[in-house]
């Protein structure tokens, strides 16, 4: 069976947290390094889906199975008060471990203002993008950018923004095909690119 893009179901879910822990190292696994390895879906990913579901689509391996996925909001600042209110009370007891191994994400889960920098205002959504490594170089992601991008032009949102490990220069080099081109962020401690929400190039 043939690989496709489809609208994200909830029954996605755990593959959604699997997805996002298999490729938080900056593309590489992450399992293992924090008390639970759903906590990284709880801050980058699974938040999405459970707010705008119709923002997110995954790559489906052809068996229902999904491999990969975009997902993000059309609104971060109505995302982050939507985080801060909903989100962070129904996820803090996750977070409430003092694990020295979970306290920088705990730091990220517990101030998602930070997603708001003025730096961003022309660029009102912002996006996440995973693929499973044996998925990765395939014109997949490129199909799951056209996807997301679209919804985003439905919608009416102009412009996407999304920010990098700044040592991943591999998704720096996917992005900049895509048309994306960067935003200067004073002491970001990350690489942050945008672009409008016309088809990918």
């Amino acid at each position: 069976m043939q690989p496709t893009i489809r609208a994200y179901r909830p029954t996605d879910l755990d593959a959604i947290y699997d997805i996002c822990v298999r490729t938080a190292a900056s593309g590489q696994d992450a399992r293992g390094r924090h008390t639970s390895d759903r906590m990284l879906g709880d801050v980058w990913a699974v938040p999405y889906v459970t707010r705008e579901p119709g923002h997110a689509h995954v790559l489906d391996d052809g068996t229902g199975a999904a491999v990969g996925y975009i997902l993000g909001t059309a609104d971060t600042e109505a995302f982050v008060t939507w985080f801060r209110e909903e989100w962070i009370p129904a996820k803090a007891e996750t977070f409430a471990a003092d694990d020295p191994k979970d306290r920088e994400l705990a730091a990220v889960f517990h101030s998602p203002e930070k997603m708001v920098r003025p730096e961003f205002a022309d660029y009102p959504a912002h996006l996440h993008i995973d693929l499973l490594p044996e998925w990765q170089g395939r014109g997949q992601g490129r199909a799951l950018m056209a996807a997301f991008l679209a919804g985003l032009r439905a919608a009416g949102v102009a412009r996407v923004h999304l920010g990098m490990a700044a040592e991943n220069t591999g998704a720096y080099a996917f992005y900049r095909k895509l048309g994306f081109h960067d935003i200067a962020v004073p002491n970001p401690g990350a690489r942050f690119v945008g672009r409008d929400t016309s088809p990918p190039r």
